[in-house]
């Protein structure tokens, strides 16, 4: 096997295990298969690592044409953004995809995956009436999850990590 054959596998083994039926659950029929497909399958040699705003706009751009891959009527914006950031993650943690893709370079830009348990620890350590109303990953909105990311980053940097790792805290406290 070719190195690159293996970083291809790898990626797709981990759009696999990184997205797993519980990430997506209630999301529609046939939208997990193809969320693991796209992400499988997207370059990840066009990953812009010179400034946040760059990568913010490329994580916008493969939401948006994931989204419209879906298989279902609705496109749950919250599911779409969700599953790219758990992927992230978890090519950040992976010691070849890292390496291969420099992602290490980003850790600081990437987003919390937001879902129940994540935004319910988020709005403990906030404060009553400090985040909205968490609608729920179908009906999650970019402007809302942009005032959960915003406060994400505030809270990680009062623990020194980047935001992306609240994730390990926050998912076992309130799963």
């Amino acid at each position: 096997m070719k190195p690159d054959d293996f970083i291809k596998t790898m990626q797709q083994r981990t759009a696999v295990t990184a997205v797993g039926p519980s990430a997506l659950r209630g999301q529609g029929k046939g939208v997990l298969k193809a969320t693991q497909s796209y992400l499988g399958a997207i370059n990840l040699s066009k990953i812009p690592t010179s400034t946040a705003s760059k990568y913010t706009s490329w994580l916008n751009h493969h939401t948006k044409v994931m989204l419209n891959r879906l298989p279902v009527r609705n496109r749950p914006w919250g599911a779409a953004r969700k599953a790219i950031n758990l992927f992230m993650r978890d090519m950040l943690y992976n010691q070849y995809l890292n390496k291969h893709y420099g992602v290490s370079k980003i850790e600081d830009w990437l987003e919390l995956p937001l879902d129940s348990a994540v935004t319910k620890g988020l709005k403990r350590h906030a404060g009553r009436g400090q985040l909205p109303k968490w609608p729920g990953l179908k009906n999650l909105k970019p402007n809302v999850s942009k005032v959960f990311q915003d406060y994400a980053a505030i809270y990680a940097r009062q623990k020194r990590i980047a935001r992306v790792h609240l994730d390990v805290y926050l998912w076992l406290e309130n799963r």
